[in-house]
């Protein structure tokens, strides 16, 4: 017995030590990598928001070496640039013409076609800037490269997966039942590249004037007591629907 006691004891203070210094140890440990996983907002349109902003948009002309001017379809894209650069331009059209290519000397001959359609579609000849570029690889075909920018929507990048989608101890978003990142992400790239105005994606566009001689008729029938709904011929009511009726 006389023995023993100073045994427990020391080993007492041994393990008081040792714990001492693991939680010692444990305070001080620490990482600077954030945890991704749970920062992610489980509404689709928080994770992958739809941004505006401002962009080029670019239509490239493709010129061959013994062929000088513009095809139809070509002349038909420029004249289409034109038009809505006057509706959806925020700056000057920028015309990249090739140098030291095959198709340098035809593409300078196609230039002054570009520049007059530009300028019959209501561009002023100041707005038009000749910028010249070589294109890093031989192999790539060089083109003339018409831009300007524009606003736009866009959002994404799609792809994303910084979970697993299948059970795991380390997939949270699994166990808790949310939504995996991705999700969303190409509805909304969509969305984006397919609105016309960006602006409708912020607020509402202002309301367009009625239209008079329709308002008139309805008005019209209205005093009579006739119903105002429009009437089809006997031919087309098999054509339509009577789902919900």
């Amino acid at each position: 017995m006389t023995m023993r006691v100073p045994n427990l004891k020391r080993s007492l203070r041994v393990a008081a030590a040792l714990l001492g210094a693991s939680a010692a140890l444990g305070a001080c440990t620490h990482t600077d990598q954030d945890t991704v996983t749970g920062s992610i907002p489980i509404d689709y349109r928080q994770r992958h928001p739809i941004v505006i902003q401002e962009a080029n948009r670019t239509t490239e002309v493709f010129v061959g070496r013994a062929r000088g001017g513009l095809t139809a379809a070509q002349r038909s894209d420029i004249a289409g640039l034109a038009e809505t650069w006057l509706r959806e331009g925020t700056g000057g059209i920028i015309i990249d013409m090739p140098v030291n290519t095959p198709n340098a000397r035809v593409a300078t001959d196609s230039l002054r076609e570009i520049q007059a359609i530009l300028t019959a579609g209501g561009v002023p000849p100041r707005g038009i800037t000749i910028r010249n570029y070589t294109p890093t690889d031989p192999r790539l075909f060089a083109t003339i490269r018409v831009n300007y920018p524009r606003i736009m929507a866009d959002a994404g990048p799609c792809g994303t997966w910084p979970e697993d989608l299948g059970p795991s101890i380390k997939n949270k978003g699994y166990l808790e039942n949310r939504p995996y990142y991705n999700l969303g992400c190409a509805s909304q790239r969509n969305l984006a590249a397919m609105v016309d105005n960006p602006s409708d994606l912020v607020q509402p566009r202002a309301e367009t004037p009625a239209l008079t001689s329709r308002r008139n008729i309805a008005f019209d029938k209205y005093r009579k007591g006739n119903p105002t709904g429009t009437v089809y011929p006997e031919s087309d009511k098999a054509k339509l629907s009577d789902m919900g009726k």
